[in-house]
């Protein structure tokens, strides 16, 4: 569907989100939560995509919260302010827990909700001049919708410096913390997303899906329970369509075919965590 606030193109298996409100630095404000939220429900229930890149028109990522919207919080309700900001939140664990990999693609600034976005990316690439920040302290707020999903970057030591001073920093500190993997030139930034995208082409959807959410599940389960999970987590995927053909490409010296025919097999839409371990031979290559 057409969207008021966001640009989408798809490149294959590939696709390119920009925010684009250049006028306002891509800051967000209701109308873009809500847009990125149907957009990825959209893209949860497509079952085609195999990677996403998320970037921000004009020379800025995203500048965090919009002004205009900001202004209105002041006469908001506690229940108005709670509904806001539950539907900020909805926003953030939607892109987080897409089940495909989303590419961060960093220019300019990247301050607040707009580092919080950065923080949801799955792997980030930053111009060396981007500039981030948890700026709220210095308004009186907090990073408080973001926290969840920067700490899982970022830390707790990290966080307690940056989100107490609301100290803005640079690419390179980014990166030594955790938020940003690579940090390139302006010039190279395209190059250096499509490399990324490559990469992530020549693993299978499904198997790419089960990784990330094992990220997840293992930070969460108790120490008595990580065994039981990853024994079946990789149970599963040694007989799964992947798995199989997988192993058998490298055993026998050749390209998978996700990588020759490109958009083989297709990505379940159900979460292959939670169907545990199949059969042996149920789903093997005929």
């Amino acid at each position: 569907m057409p969207y008021k606030h966001l640009k989408t193109a798809r490149d294959g298996g590939v696709e390119r989100l920009v925010l684009n409100r250049p006028e306002a630095r891509n800051a967000l404000n209701d109308e873009v939560i809500a847009e990125l939220i149907d957009w990825a429900d959209a893209v949860r229930k497509s079952g085609d995509v195999r990677v996403v890149v998320l970037a921000g028109a004009g020379k800025t990522f995203s500048a965090g919260a919009d002004v205009g919207w900001m202004a209105r919080t002041i006469e908001h309700s506690r229940a108005e302010n709670m509904r806001d900001a539950s539907a900020f939140s909805r926003m953030f664990v939607a892109l987080d827990t897409l089940p495909v990999p989303v590419v961060g693609r960093v220019q300019g600034g990247a301050l607040g909700g707009g580092a919080g976005l950065a923080a949801v990316c799955d792997i980030v690439v930053a111009e060396d001049r981007t500039v981030f920040g948890f700026t709220e302290v210095r308004l009186g707020i907090v990073p408080a919708v973001i926290s969840p999903f920067v700490l899982s970057k970022i830390g707790q030591s990290a966080a307690r410096e940056l989100f107490l001073t609301g100290a803005r920093f640079s690419a390179e500190r980014a990166r030594e913390i955790g938020l940003v993997h690579l940090v390139v030139a302006p010039e190279a930034l395209d190059e250096a997303v499509e490399a990324t995208v490559r990469d992530l082409l020549l693993a299978p959807p499904e198997a790419i899906a089960t990784a990330k959410g094992l990220i997840s599940d293992v930070g969460k389960a108790s120490p008595g329970d990580v065994h039981a999970l990853t024994a079946r987590v990789i149970a599963a995927r040694r007989v799964s369509a992947e798995g199989q053909e997988g192993l058998r490409a490298f055993l026998e010296k050749r390209e998978p075919r996700w990588v020759v025919d490109g958009e083989w097999p297709r990505r379940e839409t159900s979460n292959p965590l939670a169907q545990g371990p199949r059969a042996p031979g149920t789903d093997k290559l005929r």
